[in-house]
């Protein structure tokens, strides 16, 4: 027994010396996974099973996409009719398409040709094809923001995503591109190899450093309503809008996953009273 427990002893003062060799080496200039930083849980008014939309938000994120995003990013899945759930009226979306030039044809004589945006519509992409999207970005094609608020997200490991389930945690999209959008200002840690032309973030999910740039600054675009004119009110906007176009119908999903759960509720009630009842004169 007595063999046993010094043998225990042991192992664990070579597993703590283990630990503190490999904490001892850690190098913050050299990261052994990626984002270096956790983006930040914000709070949003699309979270949580009874979350809905803040349409006014909406509208400015679009804003911040149409005079910033909009000259790299395309988003090819999203309709100007869709607008209309952001509170846009017809005649407004109509307004909206015309100012945009769209590609088609061919027209009867076989010719490509250049018209005004109509409601039916996607937006227009800046580039031609991938190709020249990554020829005028340093080789880095700027991905499609349809989906990008579904498509992008951190891993939240063992046990987060057990209460994610119960949270109806589903905004780890948006958290990630406020974050990102946030996170230029930092500087790296000394010893850190940025490589040229790309530029340093902590919470890339991809690497230390992406080709994209800064894309923001405090005053660059204008709000009608008053709100803060800051970076990180920019960020919260064209993330909650990008969450909009990934996931157009979130409302109504949450609304009919409410309804279903109290109808599976009472019907599971009525189910278990009928039994007691059919079966209340039978001997057991």
């Amino acid at each position: 027994m007595k063999k046993i427990l010094t043998s225990l002893a042991l192992l664990g003062l070579v597993a703590a010396g283990t630990a503190a060799i490999a904490a001892e080496e850690h190098n913050p200039a050299a990261p052994t996974h990626f984002p270096i930083n956790e983006p930040k849980e914000m709070s949003w008014s699309f979270a949580g099973p009874f979350g809905t939309y803040d349409k006014a938000q909406l509208q400015r994120g679009l804003k911040v996409y149409k005079e910033v995003c909009s000259a790299c990013h395309s988003m090819n899945l999203v309709a100007f009719r869709t607008l209309e759930g952001l509170g846009y009226s017809e005649a407004q979306i109509k307004t909206l398409a015309a100012g945009y030039t769209i590609h088609d044809g061919p027209n009867d004589a076989g010719d490509m040709f250049d018209r005004p945006g109509k409601p039916s519509d996607h937006f227009p992409a800046p580039f031609p094809n991938d190709q020249a999207a990554a020829a005028a970005n340093g080789g880095a094609a700027p991905p499609d923001m349809s989906l990008l608020a579904k498509a992008r997200g951190v891993e939240r490991g063992f046990p987060r995503f057990i209460f994610d389930i119960f949270t109806q945690y589903a905004q780890g999209g948006p958290d990630y591109i406020h974050s990102l959008l946030t996170g230029y200002d930092q500087t790296p840690p000394a010893g850190m190899v940025i490589p040229e032309g790309t530029h340093y973030n902590p919470y890339f999910l991809s690497g230390v450093s992406l080709k994209m740039p800064k894309p923001l600054s405090d005053g660059q675009v204008t709000y009608d309503d008053g709100s803060p004119q800051t970076v990180d009110q920019y960020a919260r906007d064209v993330a909650a809008f990008l969450m909009w176009a990934a996931e157009p119908h979130l409302e109504e999903r949450k609304k009919t996953g409410f309804r279903v759960l109290v109808f599976m509720f009472l019907f599971g009630a009525l189910v278990y009273m009928t039994k007691r009842k059919v079966w209340a004169d039978v001997p057991h």
